[in-house]
């Protein structure tokens, strides 16, 4: 039975795991769903082009929606992981310090992990450090040992069959053109079709910035799409890295530096860095979109965000054109790597909205509409949350409703 405190129906436009997630979460609670995905198939994007890891919540400021978003969901998405046979494994991360000045804020991310809920942390002194990862360098790390890795692409087919056998409609093919509101319902159309429903919920990704202005809102912010790049360890190397290996991230920029990952279908990937793309779903260097690289190009907060990182934005492009600089990177944490053990790896495009100010927006990002919401930012964590994102969808519809 559908609670009074939600629509009877909803359209949910954007076919990503956090939009899969919501539609599963809202047939849970009796809410009748139709889910519109532009792609023929759901989960092309962000969803399955990432590295696939179970982030524990270790990063974000205590008190976020991130910090409480990725505790929660990485509970909540191996219980579902379980339940269906998606293969998973928490296997463990190192965050390493390599030089005393990362010290402190190795400290703070252990104070920070424990304040969000995280189970048995430890700081690690070298000779505890090399005992789980013998070939990392560094003066000491952070074992976080909830963290995993995860197949997303079975996580998301799994999310849409139980969709369709719990009375919920997929739609693939179906690009929204257009978005109105008629009476008590919103109406979204394609080139082709249209769809109705009283309430309307935006998961859109690299595209919900343009979702919320065709619905007339004023969008704070632009999503502009950064490119993160991989590089893939010779077979007869992957035995250097063992679990998840990541540096210290330095607060002076915004993203997380390059790491290991070890993959649950096997292998070890090693990336990504952050370089703009020319296209929101560019996942190689030749992709251009005119559309996509002109609206971030006459957007002024990409520019001011540049101006603010000059030096880590063009950190980030001489990793993307040199192998010897990406490998010099790894060598920080795993010294034993050359640049003859890295082979190219695939590529993923982070959603990133920025400001106008070229601030980034930090935390995961509603924004409201007159019997709508609308998902602006949800970058990684995104995917480990997605379940708990889910909920806390329903706790703001339940709020407008």
């Amino acid at each position: 039975m559908t609670s009074q405190n939600l629509p009877s129906r909803v359209l949910i436009v954007g076919g990503g795991i956090i939009g899969l997630a919501t539609a599963w979460q809202l047939l849970r609670r009796g809410v009748g769903v139709h889910l519109l995905e532009k792609e023929e198939r759901v989960g092309l994007h962000q969803s399955t082009h990432n590295s696939g890891v179970l982030h524990a919540g270790l990063y974000y400021k205590p008190g976020s929606l991130k910090a409480q978003l990725a505790v929660r969901g990485i509970r909540l998405m191996t219980a579902f992981c379980q339940e269906h046979n998606i293969p998973y494994e928490i296997c463990g991360k190192l965050v390493v310090a390599t030089e005393a000045s990362e010290m402190p804020r190795l400290n703070e991310l252990l104070e920070r992990g424990t304040r969000n809920g995280l189970r048995a942390l430890r700081l690690l002194d070298p000779a505890a450090m090399r005992e789980r990862e013998p070939h990392v360098a560094g003066i000491a790390a952070v074992h976080v040992p909830e963290e995993g890795i995860v197949d997303y692409r079975s996580v998301c087919d799994a999310l849409a069959r139980e969709i369709l056998q719990n009375g919920g409609t997929i739609t693939t093919g179906a690009a929204i053109r257009k978005i109105s509101r008629r009476g008590a319902e919103w109406r979204a159309a394609s080139a082709s079709d249209s769809w109705t429903a009283p309430f309307l919920i935006n998961c859109a990704g690299l595209h919900s910035d343009r979702v919320h202005r065709l619905t007339g809102a004023t969008c704070p912010a632009r999503i502009v799409p950064f490119r993160g790049e991989y590089y893939r360890l010779a077979k007869s190397r992957e035995s250097l890295v063992r679990h998840l290996v990541y540096p210290v991230p330095d607060p002076a920029f915004p993203f997380l530096g390059v790491h290991f990952t070890r993959m649950i279908g096997g292998g070890v990937e090693a990336g990504p860095n952050a370089v703009l793309a020319f296209a929101r779903e560019g996942y190689r260097k030749s992709d251009i979109q005119p559309r996509d690289l002109a609206e971030s190009l006459t957007f002024p907060g990409l520019w001011k965000f540049l101006g603010r990182y000059p030096r880590m934005c063009s950190q980030e492009l001489l990793l993307s054109f040199s192998k010897t600089h990406f490998c010099r990177a790894l060598q920080r944490l795993v010294p034993d790597i050359t640049p003859q053990d890295l082979a190219p790896g695939g590529a993923g495009v982070r959603a990133q909205a920025i400001a106008r100010d070229g601030s980034l927006l930090q935390d995961f990002c509603f924004a409201y509409g007159p019997m709508a919401l609308h998902l602006l930012n949800a970058p990684s964590p995104g995917a480990t949350a997605s379940l708990a994102i889910g909920e806390a969808v329903i706790r703001e519809i339940e709020k407008q409703f």
